[in-house]
């Protein structure tokens, strides 16, 4: 055994210089893995910067001042590009020509499509956000006349029909040959200076332009390739070699040298122990025999009590995993309801593939739920054996649905989730984080869909498979961004530091939730307002959280409903800082919710009062420390991995808030009044 280990050894101290030999011998396109301009995130594949043309779809010159892409023969100015996901993208434009044409009411500028159709629709699709159909046709055409279209006639040789007011209409089947579609853009409805008789005043010179790649391209960049075409027609995925940044490429000329001295290390350290064990097999007197076996999962749960269940025990109980009693499915895996034999309800979790990360986040959810006791914690009944056909995890069944079902899901009741409902489900959560955080563990995937209800709508906090272990005793740990579109820490994103005000982003994103009962993220929303920590931010900075308040929640009628509502809203807007250190830690969170809702327990005459004074004060008055996020980032759509499904589910302490202080006074006045 000794002699074996002593030639892996020898194998594994070698593999560097092997793997470094071979790159260079490799004859492929070198490619960038990403570029930056001025002013821009970073481009990365469809577009590209370099003179092979083999390395991306979309070219971009990056200019002084930003970037520039062409189509159809015309420039483009690139204002903004907003990621989606690792497969599409949002760019905003200025077409200079365009918009000159546009303040002239040229002619010109309603005879072309702006946008062309892609030139490579095997590979990826151009779609023109905001747009307006006009049908441009000769001037004896008759038909528009019968419909509901507004017309501009003072072209020479043209007339142009549309509906601004409907956008985007479908081509009429019957449409006259005379007729031609022409898409162009136009402003959001309600901008300032519309009026829809005018053409000219709807049309914007602002484009936003949507890229997606075709599944094709999309499981060519899973294998680390890149799609292209060969005459136009077959799609093919060409190997590449990605060429790193100046940063990467240092630091993988570091892990090579450190790779190739700790070969050197174990080299040494394997003929030490081949002649220690030499001396051994000599000297039988001298042999000490030691094992260190590092824990496996049989090790971590009897240790911890936790029971093992046989497959067939769990499939049993769940019938087979009938279909018809799957409870949810996302990233992890499916969650299916099942009855033990003692007669116990319970939610049992199934892993979709064995994989090395699936396995890791199996084990990480059984460590910490087994060492965890809390009433707002899903509780861990057990799990099967590593041994088992299939890893299975086996909670307490919570009959009640996600708080996600009941605000914006298949539950959705607008007379069971009221105010003071909602105000016990935010201040159970804070309660459960800040005892995982005093636990010295950050949750990692805070939101509505992990949240579960009972018949009582008592919380239940559960999925801990992204969750860390970070000690008290160090600021942060290093990790590649984990988590959900809309909820991720936009800090984390940036500077791959997790800490537990990352949590207290996404708990910040809940309470929005909790409040609007709107979706994290939605698409159908403006472009600035994708994500609702961004829309909630922006109703907040110009004092407009009646545009956020949930209309069932009857706040119009309510003052005392509508001024707990605003509190916890400000709340909301400490908790979405970008700098992580301007948000509370959620011990603070946990003591300021607590107040707000003893504030709704004063006597209304009394509270009205005075609750009324705080809400007149402006927001930026409040704490001098908040900082606007409008010159920040914007909280990332958009993660390392592939967006989990929403259905599945199951620190330092600082000074505290302003706002604490205001509620205390609020107190001390309605107990005095």
């Amino acid at each position: 055994m000794i002699l074996v280990f002593f030639f892996m050894s020898l194998i594994l101290s070698c593999l560097p210089l092997i793997h470094s030999a071979t790159d260079r011998n490799i004859s492929r396109p070198i490619c960038p893995e990403s570029f930056s301009c001025p002013g821009l995130v970073p481009f990365k594949y469809p577009f590209y910067n370099v003179t092979d043309t083999r390395c991306g779809l979309i070219k971009v010159n990056c200019s002084l001042i930003g970037a520039e892409i062409q189509f159809g023969g015309r420039p483009y100015e690139v204002l903004r590009k907003f990621d989606i996901d690792y497969r599409s993208s949002i760019l905003f434009f200025l077409n200079s020509t365009f918009e000159k044409l546009v303040k002239n009411n040229s002619c010109a500028a309603l005879t072309n499509n702006i946008i062309s159709p892609s030139p490579s629709p095997l590979l990826y699709s151009i779609l023109l956000y905001s747009k307006i159909t006009v049908f441009k046709c000769t001037k004896n055409v008759t038909y528009f006349d019968q419909h509901n279209y507004k017309s501009y006639n003072s072209c020479k040789d043209h007339a142009f029909y549309y509906n601004y007011r409907n956008g985007t209409v479908p081509v009429p089947s019957d449409l006259p040959q005379t007729c031609h579609v022409v898409h162009l853009p136009v402003k959001r409805r309600f901008s300032p200076g519309i009026d829809e008789t005018d053409i000219f005043s709807v049309l914007s010179s602002n484009i936003s332009i949507f890229f997606e790649l075709t599944p094709y391209c999309i499981e060519c960049l899973k294998k680390g390739r890149l799609c292209n075409t060969e005459n136009g027609n077959d799609v093919q995925c060409l190997d590449v070699k990605w060429e790193k940044s100046g940063k990467e490429q240092s630091r993988d000329r570091t892990i090579k040298i450190l790779a190739i001295v700790g070969s050197a290390l174990i080299l040494m350290l394997s003929f030490v122990i081949f002649i220690i064990w030499r001396h051994c097999k000599s000297n039988p007197l001298s042999y000490v025999s030691s094992k260190n076996k590092s824990p496996n999962l049989e090790d971590i749960s009897l240790s911890c009590g936790v029971y093992f269940y046989s497959y067939k025990e769990l499939e049993d109980a769940t019938q087979n995993f009938d279909p018809s009693h799957e409870l949810g499915d996302g990233g992890f895996g499916a969650v299916y309801y099942g009855k033990l034999k003692d007669g116990r309800e319970v939610a049992v979790k199934k892993l979709h593939e064995h994989n090395y990360s699936r396995v890791q986040q199996f084990r990480n959810e059984v460590e910490i739920l087994t060492k965890l006791r809390h009433p707002n914690l899903v509780v861990l009944y057990g799990c099967t054996s590593r041994l088992s056909r299939e890893l299975l995890l086996v909670y307490e069944f919570v009959p009640n649905g996600t708080v996600a079902d009941h605000l914006h899901g298949e539950q959705a009741n607008p007379c069971l989730l009221t105010w003071p409902i909602r105000m016990n489900i935010a201040i159970e959560t804070a309660s459960a984080l800040v005892y995982l955080h005093a636990s010295e563990i950050i949750h990692r995937d805070v939101k509505t869909t992990n949240l579960l209800l009972d018949h009582n709508f008592c919380v239940k906090v559960a999925d801990f498979g992204l969750s860390r272990l970070v000690p008290n005793n160090v600021t942060h740990v290093s990790t590649a961004p984990q988590g959900t579109p809309g909820y991720l820490d936009p800090q984390y994103h940036q500077r791959y530091q997790l800490t537990d005000k990352s949590d207290v982003y996404s708990f910040g994103v809940v309470l929005i939730e909790l409040i609007s009962s709107m979706v994290a993220v939605d698409l159908d929303r403006s472009q600035d307002e994708i994500g609702l920590a961004n829309l909630a931010l922006n109703r907040i900075q110009r004092c407009a959280i009646d545009e956020l308040i949930d209309p069932v929640l009857g706040s119009d009628t309510n003052p005392e409903t509508t001024n707990m509502i605003t509190l916890v809203a400000e709340l909301a807007f400490r908790c979405l800082q970008y700098d992580s250190d301007m948000r509370p830690t959620m011990n603070e969170v946990l003591d300021v919710l607590m107040d707000i809702q003893a504030v709704g327990r004063i006597d209304t005459n009394n509270s009205n009062r005075d609750l009324k004074t705080v809400n007149e004060t402006p927001l930026s008055e409040t704490n001098d420390a908040v900082v606007f996020l409008k010159d920040f980032l914007p909280s990332p759509v958009s993660i390392t991995s592939e967006w989990q499904s929403a259905s599945t589910s199951l620190s330092s302490y600082g000074d505290k808030l302003s706002m604490k202080n205001d509620i205390n006074t609020l107190k001390t006045h309605g107990e005095q009044g």
